[in-house]
């Protein structure tokens, strides 16, 4: 009689989804009818960090328009070959609030996991594009120094699962470390901040939905929307069922040039947050990272559409305008600082 070897597990659609990115500029541009003078400069860029982006966020993208907001948020430029002066590798501090390889604190009563250094999506501002991640990769050490130095801080309450996007990790994995968190009798609150709901909607499917329901951590996921565009009806039911686990949902954007940088989309972009379920909590100011200057928005810019947004928006609609200084005890709001 001959022994079969059980089958291995087929991955999930999400899995197949993102295993089928784009990664390849040309692709990118072909599959968008767009100038093929964009490619060289495109590749030159992705060749420092690379181009990912899944089929699912190209489709919400509008064919022929090399400024759609979507588009810009990921099409690499020649434009991140050069950095002015103050374009940091590490603009937030990150390496300095380092407790063990792959958990940072800055911030009282709350600490951060590097989960992984993957995401569903290259985002071309991104503020950790440089950070040197096989230096946090969650190996079983790793991940046993981490959760030792957690368990041992009873002033530490809310852990911060972060990246990389921790839903970039497969469900047994990310299930594991949630449950070894929920045993540290000191956390309150489990926080991921993640992108993966808005640009792969397929990930929050019923096996995520039942690990989530089962923890005893309450969990806030801080989402990653920037633009109005965005959420489409796929992101709409994916984020219902993040709310039917019980999670409660915020979003913090970013504000960039040339993608959100007037009041009509940031208003549309809150309102649409609402109707979905989801609370405008921050806007941020660009983190300084080198290869991204320019995104930036001036500051008096900024506070100008502040402004104007609070005059056409209800106060729970209004995010707070902020940016994060290194070193500073929290994140500073723009409209209360007493200097530039």
């Amino acid at each position: 009689m001959i022994s079969r070897t059980p089958d291995a597990p087929q991955p999930a659609r999400w899995q197949r989804e993102l295993a089928g990115a784009i990664t390849d500029p040309a692709e990118l541009l072909a599959r968008l009818q767009l100038d093929p003078a964009l490619l060289e400069p495109a590749r030159a860029a992705a060749a420092t960090f690379a181009l990912r982006v899944p089929a699912s966020y190209l489709a919400r993208m509008r064919p022929g328009d090399p400024h759609d907001p979507l588009l810009r948020q990921v099409l690499p430029l020649g434009a991140e070959l050069t950095s002015p002066p103050g374009y940091l590798a590490d603009p937030v501090g990150d390496l300095p609030a380092g407790r063990v390889p792959g958990l940072l604190q800055k911030y009282r009563g709350r600490a951060l996991v590097i989960t992984t250094g993957a995401c569903a999506v290259h985002c071309r501002y991104c503020f950790r594009r440089h950070y040197p991640y096989a230096q946090a990769q969650l190996t079983p050490g790793r991940r046993a120094a981490i959760l030792a130095a957690l368990a041992g801080d009873r002033q530490i309450h809310e852990v911060i699962l972060s990246g990389g996007d921790p839903l970039s990790l497969g469900d047994h994995r990310l299930a594991d470390l949630v449950a070894a968190l929920g045993e540290i009798p000191h956390l309150r609150r489990l926080r991921l901040h993640t992108r993966t709901p808005i640009v792969l909607p397929s990930r929050i499917d019923g096996q995520l939905s039942k690990w989530l329901a089962a923890s005893r951590l309450p969990m806030v996921f801080v989402l990653h929307a920037n633009h109005p565009q965005e959420l489409d009806s796929t992101v709409a039911s994916a984020l219902a069922r993040l709310r039917q686990a019980g999670a409660t949902l915020l979003n913090q954007a970013v504000l960039l040039r040339g993608v959100n940088d007037d009041a009509e989309t940031l208003v549309r972009l809150s309102e649409r947050l609402f109707e979905i379920g989801v609370l405008p909590y921050y806007l941020h100011l660009l983190d300084p990272v080198r290869g991204a200057a320019h995104f930036d928005v001036p500051l008096a810019r900024a506070r100008a559409l502040l402004a104007e947004i609070s005059g056409r928006l209800s106060g729970y609609l209004v995010p707070r305008l902020v940016r994060e200084i290194p070193g500073a005890p929290a994140k500073v709001p723009v409209d209360l600082q007493l200097a530039d």
